[in-house]
């Protein structure tokens, strides 16, 4: 990835410490009932994704790098400076928030002027900064419009051109695109992976979509219960799933056992045979697609992979069945809406499911 700094920025930020840029955070938050503990580090030009259900951590992290949620222990150095004590107003974070927070009362080039004007800039120079951000987003049309006036997409934009008017050393993202509507939220999702690869700062990105995710992010955090439970690039994550909530977010069955050569036995379960050789702990994962389902035990079928099972519910999912099944193997089957009523499915059905070897993905645990 190239980044390159803005046309519209003549005086570069600073580098103070050029052999220590970029973020190194341990992030210690204690309340009464839930404590975070997560280290953080990115390279300028990195953008991190940090993904979890709802309550593991991610807004208190995005707020204790904004300084809006104090640490009770672990440290924030940005550029080699440490921003523990430095109040939110005075560290070079740039926030766009989930519901944009513009001021109503001003015009998009006054939203977007107003941090250049905090920073000491004249008004003529915050506004000629501000008008070359929003004609870099598209925007230049829009320049006098009031919020009210400006579609969810278009506030967005805003929202994120205000951001970086600052020339933040960090870039924060709290659900950016969660207000916006599909079509919308595919356009400009486009966009943001554009300014994104731009940006050569530190960029933190807090969604629970993953697609978001997977497009927008160098790197995915993944934290449960306050912790890290998984990082690494999308496609590995994607790949090597190591949580039932991360094997849900990649859409996969995921399971834990023990290997012996071909073979994963899930505990006092079932067995799971692939075509990896393994020996010791280790995950099996395969996709819903993956699952081939039948009313009656298929005839010559080996016993490999193959399970006696019951409907537990049918729901719709994109333009398939997603049927979610219990007994000899808990797992979620996909198959067309014409194959689930040719096998007459139901709440309930006993059916018999198979997976191929050649389907399954097994790694150590």
């Amino acid at each position: 990835m190239t980044n390159t700094r803005p046309t519209t920025h003549p005086h570069p930020h600073p580098h103070p410490h050029p052999d220590t840029d970029g973020l190194d955070a341990r992030l210690v938050i204690d309340r009464t009932t839930f404590r975070l503990d997560m280290t953080l580090t990115a390279a300028p030009g990195d953008v991190l994704a940090l993904l979890g259900p709802n309550g593991a951590g991610k807004t208190t992290a995005l707020r204790a790098l904004a300084g809006l949620t104090p640490l009770t222990d672990g440290h924030l150095r940005l550029d080699g400076a440490s921003l523990e004590h430095t109040p939110p107003e005075s560290r070079p974070v740039g926030v766009v928030f989930q519901d944009y927070l513009l001021f109503p009362h001003l015009s998009a080039l006054d939203n977007v002027a107003f941090g250049p004007r905090c920073q000491g800039a004249s008004k003529a120079e915050a506004r000629a900064q501000a008008a070359a951000w929003l004609d870099r987003m598209g925007l230049a049309a829009h320049a006098g419009a009031k919020p009210r006036r400006l579609s969810g997409g278009q506030a967005q934009r805003v929202a994120l051109a205000r951001a970086l008017a600052t020339r933040p050393r960090l870039l924060l993202l709290d659900e950016p695109l969660a207000a916006l509507d599909a079509r919308t939220r595919l356009e400009v999702r486009a966009q943001l992976r554009r300014h994104l690869a731009e940006f050569e700062a530190v960029a933190v990105l807090v969604t629970h979509d993953p697609l978001d995710a997977m497009v927008l992010a160098d790197r995915l955090v993944v934290i449960e219960h306050g912790r890290i439970v998984q990082e690494g690039g999308p496609a590995d994550i994607a790949r090597h799933p190591r949580t039932d909530y991360i094997a849900q977010l990649v859409g996969l069955n995921l399971y834990r056992g023990q290997a012996d050569g071909h073979t994963v036995r899930l505990g006092t379960g079932p067995a799971i045979t692939t075509t990896e050789v393994l020996h010791g702990p280790a995950f099996v994962a395969f996709p819903p697609s993956a699952v081939t389902l039948f009313r009656d035990r298929p005839t010559g079928a080996s016993a490999r992979n193959l399970w006696r099972c019951k409907v537990a519910g049918l729901e719709t999912h994109g333009d398939q069945i997603r049927a979610d099944l219990t007994g000899g193997l808990p797992l979620a089957a996909d198959l067309t809406t014409v194959a689930a009523a040719e096998l007459d499915l139901h709440p309930g059905a006993a059916v018999w499911a198979t997976v191929k070897a050649t389907q399954t993905h097994a790694y150590p645990a």
